[in-house]
């Protein structure tokens, strides 16, 4: 009988103990908020009337809001970036003090592998920066991998300062993007790391985008399946991108395609609708840039090219951005290349002008615009071109492939010729059509004055 009463006791300590104000894993000790910004904050209550009361330090404002059906959210005005500030979060019977918290810029990392790639797979620059990685003012959230068939509220993370075991485990691309952004800008970073190598694009896009379009529901159903990932369309999206849709952020940075190589002809409509997707969970044109893949000799065919096409003409979307990497690979039997610091450079370089008005150069890669046959050449015109063309190693342009009406390409010789470039070949009197790069694992040598690569283009758009 006493045991009884004594289980009895502590099943009611435990209920009379339950906090009746609860918060997200993503708001809490140590965190970030998006300066200058109208940010939520958002949880639950025990009570489905609560009355919630939210303090900031950062101002005199009371804010007070009645949750509904156990939810409540409130948003709350931000200053320009600062440090130390804190929040506290009321209900009838607890209070919530939230600590330690900086105001300033907050990126989302996403995507497969490359994005992943870090310390815990041995990546060197990692490991050479890990003992100087300690910055109070970079912060940390690493969402860990999981699916959902729905929507989800919350995640199992927490906010942490930057030190070396953390930075380890975090995405490279990301920690070195945020720590150029830091030392440029001069403001804390938070940063939210989500990420699960090998998925395919689906996983990350609501399975309702997938599921009613024909044409993305017919490509998802041929997606090879593993036991390691999920390749079913939302299950990562519902996981890990649901939760911190409330979340106020400056941009996303995505790095991915690799596995969806053998649907390239659908890879431009499936990331639109990702990029849509986020933006309208998000509430906001977030700011969308993302790496193309790099050159690799293990895609069937030359799929990987027409991926790697498939992402540029995702540069339709408005207020997004493309990395060029084919310069970056000292090996492409390795699908993930080493380099990732200038890869976040890169990513940074982009950021820094469009998002934050700074001057560091050109960041555009020159992408076809037009050709002009000339007799037996074609003389081909570039956007974003920079300065003028020049090549890395000083020899003719390489990796040009020319035809006639016949479809047959024949190795090409280039001539720069101002910010033009002149194709031709003996084999082809005739010439119609251009190609630049366009292999799975061509590394060419055309580059802007300013040292960014030339994109891969073809100006014809037959099947061979």
């Amino acid at each position: 009988m006493k045991k009884i009463l004594f289980l009895i006791g502590c099943i009611i300590a435990q209920f009379s103990a339950k906090a009746d104000v609860q918060l997200p894993a993503i708001i809490g000790d140590h965190m970030v908020l998006q300066q200058k910004s109208k940010v939520k904050l958002w949880g639950w209550t025990t009570n489905p009337n609560e009355t919630v009361q939210v303090k900031v330090s950062w101002d005199t404002t009371h804010y007070k809001v009645n949750a509904k059906y156990g939810h409540w959210m409130l948003e709350v005005n931000t200053p320009a970036a600062s440090e130390n500030q804190s929040i506290s979060v009321s209900g009838t019977n607890n209070t919530i003090q939230i600590s330690d918290v900086l105001i300033g810029e907050v990126w989302v990392f996403s995507g497969q592998s490359n994005m992943e790639w870090s310390g815990d797979q041995n990546l060197q620059e990692t490991l050479d920066e890990m003992p100087t990685a300690t910055n109070k003012r970079i912060r940390f959230f690493y969402i860990p991998k999981a699916t959902a068939d729905f929507p989800q509220e919350d995640v199992r993370a927490k906010w942490v300062v930057c030190n070396p075991e953390a930075m380890k485990s975090f995405s490279a691309i990301g920690y070195f993007f945020g720590k150029k952004l830091n030392e440029k800008l001069g403001v804390p970073m938070g940063l939210i790391n989500s990420n699960w190598g090998g998925t395919p694009a689906e996983v990350w896009v609501p399975q309702d985008k997938v599921i009613s379009n024909p044409t993305l529901a017919n490509a998802a159903k041929k997606l090879q399946t593993y036991e390691w990932w999920s390749s079913r369309a939302g299950d990562n999206y519902n996981a890990m991108i649901a939760p911190i849709l409330n979340y106020q952020i400056a941009g996303v940075l995505w790095y991915q395609g690799e596995s969806n190589v053998s649907q390239y002809s659908t890879y431009t409509e499936l990331m639109n609708e990702l990029i849509l997707s986020w933006r309208a969970g998000f509430k906001k044109n977030v700011p969308f840039y993302f790496a193309q893949i790099a050159p690799f000799d293990k895609y069937p065919s030359n799929f990987g090219a027409k991926l790697r096409e498939a992402q540029t003409k995702n540069l339709a979307l408005e207020n997004t951005a493309m990395v060029v990497l084919t310069d970056l690979v000292p090996d492409v039997s390795n699908i993930h290349p080493t380099q990732k610091i200038e890869v976040a450079n890169r990513f940074a370089n982009l950021a820094l002008v469009k998002n934050y008005g700074q001057d560091v150069g050109p960041i555009f890669y020159p992408k076809y615009d037009r050709l002009k046959i000339e007799k037996n050449k074609i003389r081909i015109y570039f956007r974003e071109i920079g300065s003028k063309l020049v090549t890395k190693d000083g020899a003719e342009p390489s990796h040009l492939m020319i035809a006639g009406a016949d479809q047959k390409f024949y190795p090409a010789k280039g001539k720069i010729d101002g910010t033009t470039l002149v194709v031709s070949s003996d084999e082809v009197p005739n010439p119609v059509a251009v190609r630049f790069a366009f292999n799975n694992t061509d590394m060419p040598n055309l580059f802007t004055k300013e040292g960014l690569p030339v994109n891969l283009f073809r100006t014809d758009n037959w099947d061979n």
